[in-house]
């Protein structure tokens, strides 16, 4: 166990931060708690609705998760508002990090101004120790002008030099974004790690497993000796999971289906209704992150044909046999067996791999024993940070 005098703060500042969901800001802290730390999370306003929908939260808060970890709800700094929510500016940061005399900062992204605020800490309490993670790319960040060539290659990156000599290590959550940490803010490879993203197992009902594929398969009027693929998450154009569904319809086999989970932007919504009401194809709208555990655990098998997301490590740390899109520096959930890529976006690639996985059984148990034994690396890495 660590030293429960130890304190560990993690910042929460550069995006949202969701209650009891299951990213790395949930996990993480909930393992450090776990060890012995006492933990508080500083976060901003940004959160989800009941719907998966981002929301700003009215006002300020503090309480505690259900894990016991104090949470410190911060707003933007109010004056010039506008200016400081894009540049990310809060309310007393250095007051409240005062307040909680940290030994350990835990920084989950390096993206808001107040950065400053963390090193005028660290100044004034020097042995404190500073961590930091990454979880922007080229596929999810910096994809116009103003945000490549501003805020990341000048405000981000600023921010990033100026840790630099106070941070033990950067930590990129997949190689992409590690190179990221590299390329874009120009950090010495030597000061950055991969640290992935997983489930959470202790959240796992191992023990649960075969009810919880009856309960939900009986749910749907689905057979449990029919082939079952789940897919999700927030669901725009990128994901392709339009292209997912187009695919199963090309098959048309009887015994193959698909549940869809999540929240579909609205810029999409009208795209992907016309295709919700396909035979086989079965869309349970948002869940949270207990119930998308269990979806994932009733399934034959994942397919994410489009942009990454957390659900990619969840499915290989559960050991689902998974498909995935090919992305360059995204290819750190292949044990070698456990899953395919796609190289295209196109419905007749996503098809010829469905059709091949299910109709040779043989070599989908041998792709099911990859998968189960590479699923100990998206696991068991929380637990030892």
């Amino acid at each position: 166990m660590a030293d429960c005098r130890k304190k560990i703060v993690h910042l929460c500042l550069a995006s949202f931060f969701i209650d009891n969901y299951s990213y790395q800001e949930n996990i993480l802290p909930r393992y450090h708690k776990i060890m012995g730390y006492d933990v508080t999370i500083i976060a901003s306003l940004v959160s989800f609705d009941k719907n998966g929908r981002y929301i700003l939260l009215p006002h300020e808060d503090q309480y505690c998760t259900i894990d016991g970890c104090k949470v410190l709800r911060v707003n933007y700094n109010s004056f010039f508002y506008k200016f400081n929510k894009l540049l990310r500016r809060y309310n007393s940061l250095y007051s409240l990090l005062m307040n909680e005399r940290p030994d350990i900062i835990f920084i989950h992204g390096v993206q808001f101004l107040d950065i400053t605020k963390v090193l005028r800490y660290k100044r004034h309490f020097p042995l404190v120790k500073l961590y930091c993670d990454n979880h922007a790319d080229w596929i999810n960040s910096a994809t116009n002008f103003i945000s490549k060539n501003i805020l990341h290659k000048i405000v981000w990156k600023y921010c990033a030099k100026k840790l630099e000599p106070h941070v033990e290590c950067f930590y990129g959550v997949t190689p992409l974004r590690c190179e990221f940490l590299s390329k874009m803010y120009k950090l010495p490879a030597d000061r950055i790690r991969l640290l992935p993203m997983g489930v959470d197992d202790l959240a796992i009902p191992w023990g649960d497993r075969d009810e919880i594929n009856l309960s939900i398969r009986s749910s749907l009027s689905i057979s449990v000796d029919d082939f079952l693929i789940v897919t999700g998450g927030k669901i725009d154009e990128k994901k392709n999971i339009h292209m997912l569904i187009k695919a199963v319809k090309k098959l048309s086999y009887e015994n193959i289906h698909l549940i869809i989970f999540g929240t579909i932007a609205t810029s999409f919504k009208k795209d992907m209704e016309q295709l919700l009401h396909l035979p086989n194809v079965y869309f349970v709208g948002w869940k949270n992150s207990e119930q998308v555990m269990k979806y994932l655990l009733s399934a034959d098998l994942a397919i994410f044909p489009g942009t990454h997301s957390v659900l990619w490590e969840q499915a290989v740390g559960l050991g689902l046999p998974s498909v995935f899109k090919y992305w360059n520096g995204m290819t750190h959930v292949d044990g070698g067996g456990n899953c395919s890529f796609l190289k295209s976006d196109n419905v007749d690639e996503i098809a010829d791999v469905i059709e091949q996985i299910y109709l040779f059984p043989k070599a989908f148990q041998q792709m099911k024993n990859s998968a189960l034994a590479f699923s100990a690396n998206f696991r068991i890495l929380l637990k030892n940070q």
